[in-house]
């Protein structure tokens, strides 16, 4: 069944508050992991500093709840904040060399957006994951490329490696999502800005997803 793969927003003004949000929406549903992703929408990161106070102080939280912590673009940053690994865009650190940085251990995933070919070579250099998007309009980030769930369904009858559906997911809109096979459906804005809270978004989309999972 597909898992949440939950991304911060891309400022955090209050961490203390936003420390309590995190800690309703983990404990609301399963969530894979946490990725740490300050970054504007046309693609400014936060200073280093702060990237790892947020890490620092979100980390015990998702230790407490068997949840992995990841940093968006940074395996320098990853390394030093003791994350459980990386995601990487097509601009970012190559693979071999976050692995070499962060060890076998580390879950190291990789931006494919709607290409087979870059998802392909991702897997053959050891990703752990491959994310595809996006699937739908975001408010997140410009996002370069659009995705079909068809590339999902020919990932997951492709390969093992685990694939992440990424951009504009909601509980409305996941279902194809999941019926195509993604392993891992990345979600932001659609759990933070939820009207009745992220515990409530996290449980919405429990529901969603399994739902989509009956109706396969």
């Amino acid at each position: 069944m597909a898992r949440l793969y939950l991304i911060t927003p891309p400022d955090i003004p209050d961490l203390a508050a936003f420390a309590g949000r995190l800690k309703s929406a983990l404990d609301a549903g399963d969530v894979a992991c946490l990725q740490v992703r300050l970054k504007s929408r046309d693609g400014v990161p936060a200073a280093d500093d702060a990237v790892l106070a947020v890490a620092d102080r979100l980390s015990p939280i998702c230790k407490a709840r068997d949840v992995a912590l990841l940093i968006n673009d940074r395996p320098d940053l990853a390394k030093k904040a003791g994350a459980d690994g990386v995601h990487l865009g097509q601009k970012d650190a190559g693979l071999a060399e976050a692995r070499a940085m962060l060890g076998s251990a580390a879950s190291i995933g990789v931006t494919c957006h709607n290409s087979k070919d870059l998802a392909i070579d991702a897997a053959e250099a050891g990703a752990d994951y491959v994310a595809f998007g996006a699937f739908f309009p975001t408010s997140t980030k410009d996002a370069p490329t659009r995705a079909d769930p068809s590339i999902l369904a020919w990932w997951s009858y492709a390969t093992t490696v685990p694939c992440v559906a990424i951009g504009g997911i909601t509980p409305q809109n996941c279902a194809p999502l999941v019926r195509a096979g993604a392993d891992f459906l990345a979600v932001s804005n659609a759990v933070w800005a939820w009207d009745e809270g992220p515990g409530a978004a996290i449980r919405s989309f429990a529901a969603a997803i399994a739902r989509a999972r009956e109706s396969a």
